[in-house]
């Protein structure tokens, strides 16, 4: 069966509230062979007589007096469809759904996020953490909107890449088996054992060439994908760790940072779709975001 049209209700219940055709079709905006065609219309639809005609007025039938509820729920709930559109129209509130790895979404994210929903209080923001692999797929694909990356990821014709941010990497020691200079290389490091990101993220793939680039394949004790319980472990004496300088902005108790010798960095940037339509909500998270480059060069 065809489905009532918002038309042919409108024109129902106003003849029900008004008594008359006429009267409703003035109410409508309508001529009153307009009305008269949609509630004939809505009749054949339904295969039941909605309306009779008594003492000069119209009244629902039994039908018609069954119809009303329903006609009045539906024409409510076309009023909040018109307006929950309309809230993102007019960018009142709005949905992103923003991916990255845990690294990031602990220590660089939250004040971020902070400041967009500050700037749009109806702002929603879904999370979801991955490596940086996982994330640009998942953006290349639409289930994300935006991602926040180690570079560089596996080209894909349909994202585009913006640099944020350089971070260090650090040596994690526990303090007793730290060198007294500040720095340390690649042979010191592999001597001692090792608690490393799991295999296949980004920042590992960078450790493990730079262990490379020295001739060496260290073979970690312990693989994990929690950056605090790695610091919890070095700190406990257990081994050493690679991290982001991100990570570290405040003291692991029992252990300590050294920089790494030759240095090595990741680079932080965005991932995003050529063809993703930009509305207010994605705009002012990734103004936010791209507010990042800006802090990071004044530094």
């Amino acid at each position: 069966m065809q489905a009532p049209s918002v038309r042919q209700l409108r024109t129902f219940l106003a003849v029900v509230e008004l008594g008359t055709v006429s009267a409703a079709a003035q109410a409508l905006n309508m001529t009153q062979p307009a009305a008269s065609q949609q509630l004939r219309e809505l009749e054949r639809l339904l295969g039941v007589r909605l309306l009779d005609r008594a003492g000069g007025r119209m009244i629902p039938t039994a039908a018609g007096e069954a119809l009303i509820e329903p006609a009045v729920r539906a024409q409510a709930a076309i009023a909040d469809a018109i307006a929950a559109a309309g809230a993102h129209r007019d960018g009142r509130i709005g949905r992103v759904r923003l991916g990255t790895g845990a690294t990031a979404c602990i220590y660089l994210l939250p004040p971020v996020l902070a400041a967009a929903k500050r700037r749009m209080p109806g702002l929603e923001i879904l999370i979801a953490t991955g490596n940086s692999s996982q994330i640009a797929d998942r953006v290349a694909s639409g289930e994300l909107d935006v991602g926040v990356v180690t570079l560089p990821v596996p080209e894909k014709s349909a994202l585009q890449t913006t640099r944020l941010r350089d971070d260090p990497l650090l040596a994690l020691l526990p303090s007793e088996a730290a060198p007294a200079r500040a720095s340390i290389g690649a042979a010191a490091l592999a001597g001692l054992p090792l608690i490393l990101y799991d295999p296949g993220g980004s920042t590992r793939t960078l450790i493990d060439e730079w262990f490379r680039a020295a001739g060496l394949h260290p073979k970690p004790i312990m693989q994990l994908d929690s950056i605090e319980a790695i610091k919890v472990l070095v700190g406990s004496g257990l081994g050493a760790s690679v991290m982001p300088r991100l990570a570290l902005a405040n003291p692991v108790p029992g252990a300590v940072t050294k920089t790494l010798r030759p240095a090595l960095t990741r680079q932080l940037g965005i991932v995003l779709r050529r063809e993703k339509v930009l509305d207010r909500a994605l705009r002012v998270v990734l103004e936010q975001l791209r507010g990042l480059a800006g802090a990071d060069a004044k530094r």
